[in-house]
């Protein structure tokens, strides 16, 4: 199956404007903007045959192409990195048998995050899209409540079936749950991560669909798959003892900089 790999960027993010060419340090003490680590974090992907950025900024597509990523120009009235995957795979000719949106906030994707994700929608042929998820440890899901607790949003929770497929993500800790865990201990939650696999078909219908209610609600692209009655298929993957952390806040960088030095990650 053909691959290609969408990074969407804007500049204009409501919680941290200017995200994508915030610079993070590195453990040899190097300074790389986000968007080019998330760039190089797709290009460790295998079996993909092109990786491009989609930005309408002037700003990072000047910085992208700085660092020898390929760019695709989008319009601002794309609402969601969906959209803008949507309207980059049509200006690029389509064709391509699965898009990946691996979205320019997630530096510390592994590469096999986005392998096993394809791999999962290549074995499902009835889903449009898949997702992964990863089971939170204790200190995970401390730190997700300690956000919450602190009014930030942490990182996005997801609940599936027997099945897999998703049946709610949200950016409160779900499922509730009563027992406290500590440390590496498996918990009941798991943390969405922030990447898609679409086959074309389901990418092209979603620009078509309003806004819904709980997208709205949430801020959450892929509740607008659920609220139109399609299926998300849930990837579970596995950590591997790498630390998996996205860039939703300010504080986030430092976090995710002692993250990279704890696992010698230039």
């Amino acid at each position: 199956m053909s691959v290609l790999i969408v990074i969407p960027a804007r500049y204009a993010s409501t919680r941290y404007p200017g995200k994508p060419l915030v610079e993070l340090t590195g453990a040899n003490g190097d300074k790389l903007t986000l968007i080019e680590r998330s760039w190089r974090a797709a290009c460790a992907v295998q079996g993909v045959d092109r990786v491009v950025v989609a930005t309408d900024d002037d700003r990072i597509q000047t910085a992208a192409r700085g660092f020898g990523a390929e760019v695709v120009m989008t319009s601002q009235s794309c609402a969601n990195g969906t959209e803008r995957c949507a309207e980059a795979h049509a200006a690029l000719g389509g064709g391509y048998e699965v898009v990946v949106n691996l979205q320019g906030d997630a530096p510390l994707t592994p590469h096999w995050f986005v392998e096993d994700l394809v791999a999962g929608l290549r074995a499902a042929p009835e889903m449009g899209l898949a997702t992964p998820v990863l089971q939170c440890d204790g200190d995970t899901l401390n730190s997700l409540l300690k956000d919450r607790a602190e009014g930030r949003v942490g990182g996005t929770t997801a609940v599936f079936g027997q099945d897999h497929s998703g049946l709610y993500f949200s950016k409160e800790v779900i499922p509730f749950c009563a027992e406290r865990f500590e440390g590496d201990a498996p918990t009941p939650v798991f943390h969405h991560v922030g990447v898609y696999a679409y086959r074309p078909d389901a990418l092209a219908d979603y620009p078509s669909w309003p806004v819904g209610p709980l997208e709205q609600l949430e801020g959450l692209e892929q509740l607008r798959f659920l609220e139109n009655n399609r299926k998300i298929l849930c990837v579970e993957v596995e950590a591997r003892g790498r630390e998996f952390w996205e860039l939703n806040n300010p504080e986030d960088v430092a976090r995710i900089e002692a993250m990279m030095v704890k696992m010698g990650k230039n």
